[in-house]
């Protein structure tokens, strides 16, 4: 079992844009000046000084983060095995992929071995840029070896240096989104500031550090700040094509980062979408939005040799339909509010019946089951129906897929954060609101423009997008906890540029500093100061000995966590792996699982066997697991889905049985004649149980 532990002493180490033409002129502490004070050389001015704190603020967060990850596994002392299983699940899979390109003889070769690989699914040939977000290891595992740092940099210094670097472009990205949407840095500071401090909820890439997300999340903030430029008005042609080129190109990198790209951006365009049919945001805007999320996630597609769950994607097929129901209806806002009342309950119906109608197609034609887990975990977790399903039971019982927890809204609100953001929030809606029902009501297009006129000063279209973009993402991380980093970041920038647009924003921003400050800034400087060692001497002696007692070819099979880095630290084949969507895969997975079950050892043994597995590692936290509630635990979603009633006391549902034979992870330790014919304990500690499989003719 890993532990952070507290350090040993005595042992060694190792070696803005500027604002529209209406708000050209600022001071530097970001307010407005009338023009008569030749404000051109404050704005000047202001611009550069709020650069120079947005790039300071960017790089603190970056060695603030990497500081709090050396102190709490104190990595530049501990061994390189230990450094690998420091990468936990999926995060030392993905790990794996770039040793695996830095250790290739040429690059050639080691991308020949990513295409055509048989070590991460036994008995199987797959395709791990396909099938995995995997590009950017590739793309810096490249990097590393045509730079001249190889003598300087160790290759998981140069790969965690460069995940903590994008933190930086990460903060910075939320300061501009601030400072483009109140006219000021100081909105920005208070951002980052906010960020900080309540980095629990923040962000977790000191210690997820491979994580798609952290990634992903840095171009996806970038992203948002592009659009929120976008959507400024008196933009120059020039400056509205580059912004464009912005959007694209972030839009592309986080969808090319991580697999829940398409379902972000859905959520994404339905913001758009409920602006555009309330006429707050520019129509010819928001089409040039679907078609540079269509294009770049059609880019990602090509270069994952066409994956079928991308263009199966739900994204595309509501991008599509948005655009083909405008074209049929052409007169969709013009008329009164009733008769925009009807029209705009036909839009919607039409855009969905065209949606589903459209991806049921596309599924159908490329027989795509890939992600019917995700559906199947959102029916069960939305109350649309229980279910047995192994897959979509999996999810539901993992804390991270379930409903955020109500202590983050506690700690949120020791910052302040929450409390101005609620506020905020409250007011921006009521305007928005307002706006819509004005927009709804226009009669003809003089009044129309006249009343976007006067709507325009209460709510202009970049603050509307980011408090639907805030609403939407907010309702996704109260459902689904894992999520929350979505919101919770923007959710910084969201409150700050409430305050900074405020006539209250100097009592209210000196009372923040203040509080802030006195306290917080104690409890930061004692992370920064406390020091901690990683400590997992299980894992650890389990992997020595893969490495020196098993062959090279040798096929593993065991949990997907523990497998990942399996392959990560020895290089050894498996069975499954924690990358869950593939429809071939959670199968494969559910039945090595069986080691878990009530099953007899044949069928066990056929199982695995049937997957090419030499060796099986048994986990006594998964036999006789406590960390779970009856009902969650992975041996009672097994018995659920083999018709079995599960173990101690508690209710099971009428139809379950008894099963004929004992739990297969806890019999097999009784070293029993029916078992040690297929099964030989090879390796034990106080956490694993090693078998060698035997090979019956």
């Amino acid at each position: 079992m890993t532990t952070i532990r507290q350090r040993r002493i005595g042992k060694g180490t190792e070696v803005a844009e500027d604002q529209p033409s209406e708000e050209k002129n600022a001071k530097p502490d970001g307010r407005i000046l009338s023009d008569h004070t030749g404000g051109r050389p404050w704005n000047i001015l202001s611009i550069t000084v709020g650069g120079i704190v947005a790039i300071s603020l960017g790089l603190l967060t970056s060695v603030y983060v990497a500081t709090l990850h050396e102190n709490d596994l104190w990595f530049s002392n501990i061994k390189e095995v230990e450094r690998e299983i420091s990468f936990r699940t999926e995060c030392g899979l993905y790990y794996s992929y770039y040793k695996q390109m830095i250790q290739a003889a040429s690059i050639q070769q080691g991308l020949h071995g990513l295409v055509y690989d048989n070590k991460t699914e036994s008995v199987r040939t797959i395709n791990i840029l396909e099938r995995m977000n995997v590009y950017q290891e590739v793309f810096l595992s490249i990097l590393y070896r045509i730079l001249p740092i190889q003598q300087y940099l160790e290759p998981v210094y140069f790969y965690i240096y460069t995940l903590f670097g994008l933190q930086a472009v990460y903060v910075i990205a939320l300061y501009v989104t601030s400072w483009l949407l109140s006219g000021t840095w100081l909105s920005g500071l208070l951002t980052a500031c906010w960020y900080i401090t309540n980095r629990i909820d923040t962000t977790r890439v000191e210690f997820t550090i491979p994580l798609r997300e952290n990634w992903a999340l840095p171009f996806f903030a970038v992203q948002i700040a592009a659009i929120t430029y976008l959507l400024r008005t008196h933009l120059q042609p020039i400056q509205e094509r580059l912004t464009l080129m912005a959007v694209f190109i972030s839009t592309f990198l986080f969808s090319l980062t991580w697999q829940f790209n398409q379902f972000m951006m859905l959520i994404q365009a339905l913001a758009l979408f409920i602006l555009d049919c309330f006429d707050m945001l520019p129509t010819a805007k928001v089409t040039w939005l679907y078609i540079i999320q269509i294009s770049g996630l059609l880019l990602v597609c090509v270069l994952q040799f066409f994956n079928s769950m991308i263009l199966g994607s739900l994204l595309i097929s509501f991008n599509a339909s948005v655009l083909i129901a405008r074209t049929i209806q052409k007169n969709l806002k013009k008329g009164g509010l009733l008769n925009r009342l009807g029209k705009l309950i036909l839009h919607v119906l039409l855009v969905l019946c065209l949606t589903l109608l459209i991806n049921k197609f596309i599924k159908k034609i490329l027989n795509l089951e890939s992600d019917e887990h995700i559906f199947k975990f959102l029916k069960a977790k939305f109350g649309f129906g229980a279910t047995r399903d192994f897959d979509a039971n999996l999810y539901l019982c993992e804390e991270a897929f379930g409903l955020l927890p109500l202590n983050t809204f506690s700690r949120l609100s020791d910052t302040l954060l929450f409390y101005v953001y609620v506020f905020v929030l409250f007011l921006m809606t009521v305007a928005a609101v307002t706006v819509a029902f004005r927009n709804l009501s226009g009669s003809n297009q003089v009044q129309f423009m006249e009343k976007m006129e006067e709507c325009t000063i209460t709510l202009k279209p970049d603050a509307a997008y980011n408090l639907i973009h805030t609403v939407l993402f907010g309702c996704l991380a109260l459902s689904t906890m894992r999520m929350k980093y979505l919101w919770t970041s923007h959710m910084c920038v969201f409150a700050s540029f409430g305050l900074c647009s405020t006539e209250v924003w100097k009592l209210i921003l000196k009372c923040i500093h203040l509080y802030t400050s006195q306290r917080f800034w104690p409890g930061i400087m004692d992370e920064l100061s406390e020091l901690r060692e990683f400590y997992d001497p299980d894992t650890v002696e389990l992997m020595y000995w893969i490495k020196s007692n098993t062959p090279n070819t040798a096929v593993f099979a065991g949990s997907m966590q523990l497998l990942a880095g399996v392959k990560l630290c020895t290089g050894r084949t498996l069975t499954n792996h924690p990358h869950y969507e593939d429809k071939n895969l959670r199968e494969r997975t559910k039945q090595i699982y069986q080691i878990y079950a009530k099953r007899s050892p044949e069928d066990v043994y056929r199982i695995l066997r049937s997957f090419g597995t030499d060796y099986v590692i048994l986990e006594d936290s998964i036999c006789y697991e406590r960390r779970h509630s009856r009902g969650c635990r992975l041996r009672d979603l097994l018995d659920i889905a083999n018709g079995h009633i599960m173990d101690g006391l508690g209710e099971n549902e009428p139809d379950l049985k008894p099963s004929l034979y004992p739990r297969f992870c806890e019999e097999i330790k009784k070293n029993l004649p029916s078992y040690t014919i297929h099964f030989t304990r090879v390796f034990q500690n106080k956490t694993f149980h090693v078998y060698k499989l035997a090979k019956h003719k």
